[in-house]
Parts: C-alpha cells; sequence; structure tokens
C-alpha cells in the first residue's frame, strides 16, 4: 500500500490556485478535464516533492474542481494538510505579505497554521529543529480557528 493523494473539493478553482499555487507556493504537475463528468482535477506539489512525484514516488494534493458548483462546508471536520518548510518565518511573512491571514502564528519557531479560501487548515512545520522565538510572532495572537 502507498498513499497517492489527498483531494479537497474547491469551489473556486482561480481562487484556490492563487492561494495554493502563487502565495503557499505548491507547484501544478497534472490537470485533467472531464467534460462528460464535468469536473476538473489539478493535482499540485511542493517543489521539493515534484520529480518524486513526476516518478510515482510522492503524493500530491488534488483539488477538485465540480464544474456545478456547491457551497462545500466543513473545511475543519477533514483535519488539515500538512508542509515542511526551510523557514517557518519566512514562510508565514510571505503568507501574509500576499494577503492570507496567519490563523495559528509560529509562536514556537515550529508551527503554524493558515486557511485556504475553502477553509480547508493547513499546518506549516519548521523543517529540522524549531527556531528561535522572534517577533512579531512570539506574541502574535491566535485569529479564528484553525
Amino acid at each position: 500500500m502507498r498513499y497517492l493523494h489527498t483531494m479537497v473539493r474547491v469551489k473556486d478553482l482561480d481562487a484556490s490556485l492563487d492561494f495554493y499555487c502563487n502565495k503557499f507556493g505548491l507547484e501544478e504537475v497534472r490537470r485533467h478535464d472531464s467534460d462528460k463528468g464535468r469536473f476538473t482535477l489539478v493535482f499540485l506539489v511542493a517543489p521539493e516533492d515534484k520529480e518524486a512525484f513526476l516518478a510515482n514516488k510522492a503524493p500530491a494534493l488534488e483539488l477538485t474542481y465540480n464544474w456545478d458548483t456547491e457551497d462545500y462546508q466543513g473545511g475543519r471536520n477533514f483535519g488539515h494538510l500538512a508542509y515542511l518548510v526551510d523557514d517557518i518565518y519566512a514562510t508565514c511573512q510571505k503568507l501574509m505579505d500576499a494577503g492570507v491571514v496567519i490563523n495559528r502564528p509560529p509562536r514556537d519557531g515550529h508551527m503554524a497554521f493558515v486557511r485556504s479560501p475553502d477553509g480547508i487548515s493547513i499546518e506549516i512545520l519548521q523543517k529540522g529543529e524549531s527556531l528561535p522565538a522572534q517577533e512579531p510572532w512570539a506574541s502574535m495572537e491566535n485569529t479564528g480557528s484553525w
């Protein structure tokens, strides 16, 4: 058995791709449009996973966009996606500069949470040891739910 992907239904494909690719830094590696099924599948990977994904050795995030949209509820009951980053502070700053709310700031230099446009909770984890606490993160309060 091998883990293949996590599927997340999205209401607005353009807004989701802007978030996951332009702001969060994932890369689109495959897309499938089904005229008969009236849906689009977009597979995204972290840059360090791209080669392994193309060799069928790494999982991906699958965005499913149903052309006949409905309002998807309950992003929190899904749980969360998790990504390992080289510098949690730089990643959170980049996201914040792009207008993304940092729901759980990386006060500990190790973990943060944000949400996608569809309410999917995303955990950001520091690669290796936690970074030393630094401002503004150390004193930043939680915002909303994560």
